[in-house]
């Protein structure tokens, strides 16, 4: 499987990694996201593994903490052979502190996630949103402390908007502290918003791009049509984010897109929904999750083969949105000034 640089750092990791909000999940959990057990995650892991996937992706409140426990059994005796993400951020308890970007919630996060995993490093340590109720500069000296105490490698952030993610590059920069290597965010084929600003910035300066949602909670694997409705046992149907901010009819014009394409292909419609993402510029690694070994392969193979310009120009072109000012003007009148606009 490709590897890629991730960032501004000389980490490689798989265009594919193994997403973990299905491990550990009981009653309506397992139902709404999955319940994977060490047992069957161990053998989804060998199954990426030799696929060639190095990067395992997970978070301290998947399953408040239980998906960390199960992916630190699964990796029992190749913790080594692999990489770690995991994220900080949400309510781990019901303390005033145990929540957001301080200095307190990150190290106490990060010692408890450690245990957790059953390691004595995390390879990439995420900010799993913005906390614009704690100084960044307290936020990354407090991560950069980790770094520097050998309990984290690599630093990145989630869900950030532009303006968010360039402060944090630019403090780093002024504070000589460790700098996010990557950021890991939402895209999709009918949520294209990441490439306005986000796309771009990471671009420019040098960041990684993790997608998450590329099936957008499965309304582009494959099961949802026009006049199909909803599955009411699926992620979709319970109404996760990320919502269709987009009309209903160019949603299912690219259903059919995908379908038609899929079915020229030879391949299923998840493959061809997750090859578009990993074909775009800028993207360094597409996470997908997997309920059962079945979808575990299926998704696998979207990174053996890869869509052609025209396939792709056909998807681009169906699910473009609607471009606001200034991008507009900036096609416009830019003069082809802009290289990095998409």
């Amino acid at each position: 499987m490709e590897k890629r640089l991730l960032g501004y750092s000389g980490l490689q990791v798989s265009v594919l990694s193994l997403g973990t909000l299905t491990f550990g999940g009981v009653g309506e959990r397992a139902v709404r996201v999955g319940g994977i057990e060490p047992d069957e995650a161990r053998r989804m892991i060998d199954v990426c593994m030799d696929a060639g996937v190095n990067l395992f992706d997970t978070a301290n409140v998947y399953q408040q903490g239980r998906a960390e426990e199960v992916l630190g059994e699964a990796l029992a005796g190749k913790r080594h052979d692999v990489l770690v993400a995991s994220k900080v951020f949400s309510p781990m308890g019901d303390g005033d502190n145990d929540k957001g970007l301080s200095r307190h919630h990150i190290i106490r996060s990060c010692e408890a996630s450690l245990r957790r995993l059953d390691t004595d490093y995390i390879d990439l340590y995420q900010a799993h949103n913005f906390d614009a109720l704690t100084p960044l500069e307290e936020t990354l000296a407090a991560f950069d402390h980790l770094i520097q105490a050998g309990k984290v490698r690599y630093i990145g952030c989630s869900n950030y908007s532009g303006w968010q993610l360039m402060k944090a590059l630019g403090l780093a920069k002024e504070y000589h502290t460790a700098r996010y290597v990557s950021q890991q965010a939402y895209y999709s084929l009918i949520g294209r918003e990441l490439e306005f600003e986000l796309l771009p910035l990471s671009l420019d300066q040098n960041v990684g791009v993790l997608v998450w949602g590329p099936l957008a909670q499965g309304f582009l694997g494959g099961k949802y049509r026009r006049d199909s409705g909803f599955d009411k046992q699926g992620r979709y149907a319970y109404r996760f984010e990320p919502p269709i901010n987009i009309p209903d009819d160019q949603a299912y014009d690219i259903v059919d897109a995908l379908y038609e394409i899929a079915q020229a292909r030879g391949v299923s419609v998840a493959q061809v929904a997750v090859n578009w993402v990993i074909g775009k510029r800028g993207v360094t690694s597409v996470i997908f999750g997997a309920r059962n070994m079945e979808q575990l392969q299926d998704n696998l193979n979207a990174a053996t083969w890869q869509l052609t310009a025209d396939e792709m120009a056909r998807l681009d072109a169906v699910s473009a949105p609607p471009i606001p000012y200034p991008y507009w003007h900036q096609r416009k009148y830019g003069v082809g000034r802009n290289p990095l606009l998409f």
